[in-house]
C-alpha cells in the first residue's frame, strides 16, 4: 500500500506542477496577445485618423472656376447699376482675363 500511495503522490505532484506551468504560460501568452492587440488597435486608429484627414483634404474639389465671360457680364451689370466705377470694372476685368 505504501508504494501505491507514493505513486499516487508523485503523480499528483507532477500533475500539479504541469498545471501551474501551463497556467503561467497561458497567462503570458494572453498578456502578450493583449499588448499586441492594443498596439495594432492604436496603429490602426492613428492610421485611420491620418487617412481620414488626408482623404478629407484631398477629396475636397477645388473651387469651380466660373466662366470668365459670365464674370465679366456680372461685373458689367454692377457697373451699369452704378455699384462699380469704370476704373474698378476695368481692373477686375483685367484680373479675370489675366492681363
Amino acid at each position: 500500500m505504501g508504494r501505491l500511495l507514493r505513486g499516487v503522490a508523485r503523480t499528483a505532484v507532477v500533475a500539479g506542477t504541469a498545471t501551474a506551468v501551463s497556467g503561467r504560460v497561458q497567462r503570458r501568452q494572453a498578456e502578450n496577445l493583449s499588448e499586441r492587440d492594443q498596439a495594432i488597435a492604436t496603429n490602426r486608429g492613428e492610421g485611420w485618423a491620418e487617412g481620414a484627414q488626408s482623404a478629407h483634404t484631398q477629396s475636397a474639389p477645388p473651387p469651380a472656376q466660373k466662366d470668365p465671360v459670365e464674370q465679366i457680364k456680372q461685373l458689367a451689370g454692377l457697373r451699369d447699376q452704378g455699384i462699380l466705377t469704370e476704373e474698378e470694372f476695368t481692373a477686375k476685368k483685367a484680373k479675370i482675363l489675366g492681363i
